[in-house]
């Protein structure tokens, strides 16, 4: 693995000759991608060279110690360190998700329960809200469907970042969140205080870059317009604002109706259609790959029941990494980061064992 590390310092260095050519700053999109790349590249150089200069400490105490013993006592740190930053500089060159960078389209979907899995797709809302806050990244409130207690059969948010890290990618953080959540509490709807369990689904996409990246054929979209419905403003019940579209060849339909005007929900809607179109290309191709370059986290089952939150005994439990914590009122706070660090974790150390079976 650690042969490739000089072709890449070598591409760190042309794709920083590329950043000074103003003809790449003219191309927006193109900007963006060798950002990207040079952001990614340059925290390998990083952990190279911090592995070089240890190697280098390490080398110098051990000729040292040949002629002055007191040299020795330094030894067993300097080898610790050695084995942190060529752990480090592995775990980095372990070829990433390509879509870590990207920016992210998130639904909520009440499941089994009710009008309780409608409430706890409110409060997942607001707890993803919050850890976006805490990010610095924006959020923006692509179309929602409220139950009659005020929380959502339904709600869509985009997720946006501003790192061109992709370590620091919006997902390359919540692409771990798609599945099942089962909440055990005491609905507020619940007269004799006895603890019911419902779910609610979450499906995360990474949003795409530009609209022409997914080429999208006119002819094969299926258009209607209707009439708002349900709580809101004005627009409901009095104009044809909402918009669904229907990609017919992959049989995809996605229906806005959050704006009042019909061509800001057909903007939002073809925002999501193309999120759900790359999504399911990359799953076409990750069904392809073998199965040690699929993540061991992030499945495509979206059915898999992977995390609980326990109200009573204020108890998280992620059920793919064992992670169990009981800080939820936090968490509901958006203090997600512990539990998301724990998936990052084991999907970096699934495949470095399928890099290391590979090789």
């Amino acid at each position: 693995m650690f042969e490739s590390v000089q072709t890449l310092i070598d591409e760190h260095r042309r794709v920083q000759e590329e950043l000074s050519d103003p003809a790449v700053h003219a191309d927006a999109a193109r900007a963006k991608r060798v950002n990207r790349r040079y952001a990614e590249l340059s925290r390998i150089v990083a952990a190279h060279e911090a592995w070089v200069a240890a190697s280098d400490d390490l080398d110098a105490a051990r000729e040292l110690a040949r002629e002055d013993e007191a040299f020795a006592a330094e030894i067993p740190a300097l080898e610790a360190g050695v084995q942190q930053t060529q752990e480090r500089l592995r775990r980095l060159l372990i070829p990433r998700d390509p879509d870590d960078a990207r920016d992210v389209i998130m639904e909520i979907k009440a499941g089994e329960g009710g009008a309780e899995s409608a409430l706890f797709a409110a409060d997942l809302l607001r707890m993803y809200i919050q850890y976006a806050a805490s990010k610095g990244w924006k959020t923006e409130l692509l179309e929602r469907n409220e139950s009659d207690l005020g929380g959502y059969k339904d709600v869509q948010v985009a997720i946006k970042g501003s790192s061109s890290d992709p370590a620091q990618g919006v997902w390359a953080h919540l692409k771990y969140e798609g599945g099942v959540h089962r909440v055990q509490r005491v609905p507020a709807t619940e007269s004799q205080g006895r603890i019911h369990t419902s779910t609610t689904g979450v499906l995360v996409f990474p949003e795409v870059d530009e609209p022409d990246e997914i080429a999208i054929n006119q002819n094969d979209l299926k258009i209607d317009v209707f009439r708002s419905s349900g709580p809101g403003g004005q627009s409901v019940n009095t104009t044809d604002s909402a918009v669904r579209i229907t990609h017919l060849p992959s049989g995809i339909v996605v229906s806005m109706q959050n704006e009042k005007s019909q061509l800001q929900n057909r903007e939002a809607a073809m925002r999501v259609l193309r999120a759900r179109l790359l999504a399911k290309q990359q799953e076409e191709l990750d069904a392809a790959a073998s199965d040690a370059r699929k993540s061991q986290i992030r499945g495509m089952d979206r059915s898999e029941r992977i995390r609980t939150y326990n109200f009573p005994e204020n108890r998280i439990a992620d059920h793919r990494t064992g992670f169990k914590a009981y800080n939820l009122d936090q968490v509901m706070d958006g203090a997600l980061e512990p539990i998301i660090e724990s998936a990052i974790q084991a999907d970096e150390e699934a495949r470095l064992a399928a890099v290391g079976s590979e090789s």
